[in-house]
């Protein structure tokens, strides 16, 4: 077994009464999946790290919580239910008959730490845009030139996004004014926003 962090011994002995237990298990359940596991205090708890932080557990008033940092990628391999509840998967935890048996649990915890081996990333969130919304002044102003009107529906999403962005985000109405007949002209051309910059 791993050397186990004073730290965490501390932790475990100044949490409430019904926290200990349900800390203790998951302890010893982690070290059984893992016996390599090296024990920190991350974020004042205990986390557990192979290869990587790959869980976590917590103590606080009337509850526990225990979590893993790739909880996403399990959830999508179907190892846990989805339960996305920030950290701790299980919910909010009162005794050891709310996690799963030890040899279910363990077993979770080593497919945790095998993606760590492995070198699995968690993929990068993709931020949506919204959906582009043109104001009618803008669509007005396009639509009066058909060459611009042209080379507007012609333009992909993002580069419809660019001007449309450029006219809006003015600070004043004359500089939206200009902007928007600026637009309209190098639309008129064939002109992306960004022409100049492009080779």
């Amino acid at each position: 077994m791993a050397k186990q962090d004073p730290r965490v011994d501390a932790y475990i002995a100044k949490a409430p009464d019904f926290a200990k237990p349900i800390l203790t298990y998951l302890r010893r359940c982690v070290h059984a999946a893992v016996p390599d596991v090296q024990e920190q205090l991350k974020w004042r708890s205990p986390s557990f790290e192979y290869k990587g932080m790959f869980c976590g557990m917590a103590a606080f008033k009337q509850h526990c919580a225990f979590g893993f940092w790739k909880h996403k990628i399990l959830v999508a391999r179907g190892v846990i239910d989805e339960n996305d509840r920030a950290m701790g998967q299980y919910g909010k935890i009162t005794s050891v008959a709310d996690l799963p048996g030890e040899k279910k649990l363990i077993a979770i915890i080593k497919t945790a730490a095998k993606l760590n081996g492995e070198g699995t990333k968690m993929p990068r969130p993709v931020k949506a845009k919204p959906p582009l919304n043109a104001p009618s002044y803008f669509m007005a102003a396009v639509r009066r030139n058909k060459k611009a009107l042209a080379t507007y529906e012609g333009f992909s999403p993002s580069q419809k996004r660019e001007y449309v962005e450029w006219v809006t985000e003015a600070k004043t109405t004359a500089t939206r004014d200009q902007r928007l007949a600026t637009s309209v002209d190098w639309m008129s051309q064939g002109k992306m926003r960004n022409w100049k910059y492009v080779r």
